[in-house]
């Protein structure tokens, strides 16, 4: 599903709003903009550029694994790393993500993280 003008893509996986950044002033914008505090947060590991993806969590429970999975996909599918078989991605609550002072669009820091290794996939259907 294509989001025209706005700084990321929308994607719905299993009924969960899936956002994904388009650049590095956009995935600033998303995370510290858009994303809620207890929205998941995703970003390949690595100091390897790619798009921030939030998982929006308008019920503050548990995020279903399958979909921090298919989440954990799109934020490989949407890097640099695309074309490795696994990828490592970060993923943490929003509130866990913060700027660190004067640092460049698109960098941020954890306070803590887990991480999952994963293949990249993009959505069914191609690119949002």
């Amino acid at each position: 599903m294509a989001s025209k003008g706005r700084p990321y893509r929308t994607f719905v996986v299993e009924g969960f709003e899936v956002l994904v950044g388009r650049g590095e002033e956009d995935n600033d914008r998303l995370t510290f903009d858009v994303a809620e505090p207890h929205d998941l947060w995703l970003h390949v590991g690595g100091d390897t550029p790619g798009s921030h993806v939030v998982v929006r969590n308008p019920g503050k429970g548990e995020i279903p694994k399958p979909v921090v999975a298919r989440a954990a996909a799109y934020a490989a599918w949407y890097s640099k790393a695309r074309s490795a078989k696994a990828v490592e991605v970060h993923y943490c609550r929003a509130s866990e993500v913060s700027k660190p002072r004067g640092a460049a669009a698109g960098l941020v820091e954890l306070a803590r993280w887990d991480d999952m290794r994963v293949k990249p996939a993009g959505p069914e259907g191609g690119e949002g």
